[in-house]
């Protein structure tokens, strides 16, 4: 693992002094050790928690990254897109520490992570104010020359707790009310997998009674209540991709596209149900047609390879996995694509992109966000885009042609993190700050 020494001023903000409002309501057991900590240091207390409820639903506002089913699409929503007339109002600006997770909201409060000098920090502040609430400090620090300092994945909220994996591994169990350890494991001895050049960028899963991270291109699983490990599933190589919960021929599995390809997991037990290969890795999420297939995408050393759909379907001699079509017309990096009306909607490259689901052909390029990030409203046809230099902008999402219909400048630096829209509130952040802003809704 790389270390903070290369380091410039600049990419240290809010570092060795770090901010005082750590002291407004720091959370017990920040101070334990990353090593497996389940229920912290006088034996096993988990008689005395509250059981963790087995369902998934969270009723949180944005339950984690990239909303409630990891696909970026907000349904119900409808905003004022002439933003000369109704532009983002700011409601409040704060210094943040460095990383790349998003926002995972519930009601008046926000979690996300960040790097505090030599900590790695797991923080909840309000979404009406930015007001600090609590922070938990893991020692823990993960830097690389690209992506800078800080941890990189996006909690998950679930039942009055947060789950959060930092970038060398450290997965907790927090009581989303007061920052209290639940529990603690080390994800990275738990499946005996190295720290990869990226560091850990897992966002966690809770599906049923579990919840499970991707250390790297391994799956593992740890039961809600107590932390201890319930599997891991097969080692294959390297990933930046979060699981993904799916369904398909009525059977729930989790996907991980990862190095050989794309991966399918039984959440119950790990158990390989099906893969399918395609050399190159993946960092986005796979997505799933409105009739069931699959989409996939592949990187190469430079970048995106392109888009593949895939048939997967369970008969009487197990699962059978067909290519539909590869397309390069939409090639996902790191970037955000959805799926709307028979098309997919990304990032080809620094530039927007669709294609046509049928056939994979594209029907239109345009506009130039840098490695940026997206959401969708499907009730409007709509993109909201937060551009790599930290600009939003609103695109329609129809297969004619690309128009932008609006352009607002939010916050300054490089900005790869997901931007959030709970309610009428737009939270962004980067390295160096977080920004929530109200948006105008339609007919308001």
């Amino acid at each position: 693992m790389l270390t903070a020494a290369a380091e410039t001023p600049k990419e240290r903000p809010l570092a060795r002094a770090g901010d005082k409002s750590a002291a407004l309501a720091s959370a017990p057991a920040a101070t334990e050790t990353p090593k497996e900590r389940p229920l912290a240091r006088t034996g096993d207390k988990s008689a005395a928690l509250p059981p963790a409820p087995a369902a998934a639903e969270t009723g949180a506002d944005w339950p984690g990254f990239r909303g409630p089913r990891r696909d970026g699409i907000i349904p119900g929503m409808r905003i004022k897109t002439d933003w000369s007339a109704s532009p983002p109002v700011e409601l409040w600006r704060r210094p943040i520490g460095p990383g790349w997770s998003s926002f995972a909201v519930h009601g008046d409060l926000l979690y996300t992570q960040e790097q505090r000098g030599d900590d790695e920090v797991v923080a909840c502040y309000k979404v009406t104010t930015g007001e600090p609430v609590w922070r938990h400090s893991d020692a823990a620090r993960f830097w690389e020359s690209n992506g800078g300092a800080g941890p990189r994945a996006t909690p998950t909220l679930s039942n009055g707790r947060v789950y959060t994996f930092g970038a060398t591994g450290i997965l907790n169990a927090l009581d989303a009310a007061n920052g209290a350890v639940v529990w603690s494991r080390n994800a990275a001895s738990d499946t005996d997998t190295k720290v990869p050049i990226w560091g850990f960028s897992s966002s966690p899963l809770v599906v049923d009674d579990v919840v499970i991270v991707a250390a790297s291109g391994t799956l593992a699983a740890y039961d809600l209540a107590t932390g201890h490990p319930r599997w891991v599933g097969p080692h294959r190589g390297g990933s930046y991709s979060s699981p993904q919960l799916v369904t398909i021929d009525g059977v729930a599995q989790i996907l991980l596209l990862s190095a050989p390809g794309a991966t399918s997991i039984s959440p119950a037990d790990g158990a390989l149900l099906w893969e399918h290969s395609w050399d190159g890795g993946a960092i986005v999420q796979p997505a799933l047609t409105a009739d069931g297939d699959v989409l996939i995408n592949a990187i190469g050393g430079t970048g995106g390879i392109g888009t593949r759909r895939i048939a997967v379907a369970q008969g009487l001699g197990g699962w059978t996995v067909k290519e539909r079509w590869t397309s390069n017309g939409l090639k996902p990096y790191f970037n955000d694509f959805v799926v709307h009306k028979g098309h997919a909607f990304g990032f080809d490259g620094s530039i927007l992109a669709c294609i046509d689901l049928q056939d994979g052909k594209r029907k239109w390029k345009g506009g130039r966000y840098g490695n940026g990030q997206l959401v969708l409203l499907p009730d409007q046809d709509l993109l909201l885009v937060l551009s790599e230099e930290g600009e939003l902008a609103l695109v329609g999402v129809t297969p004619d042609q690309f128009t932008e219909l609006a352009r607002f400048p939010a916050i300054e630096g490089k900005t790869w993190n997901h931007p959030v829209l709970a309610g009428d509130v737009l939270l962004v952040r980067n390295g160096q700050e977080m920004v929530a802003f109200r948006l105008a809704l339609a007919g308001g």
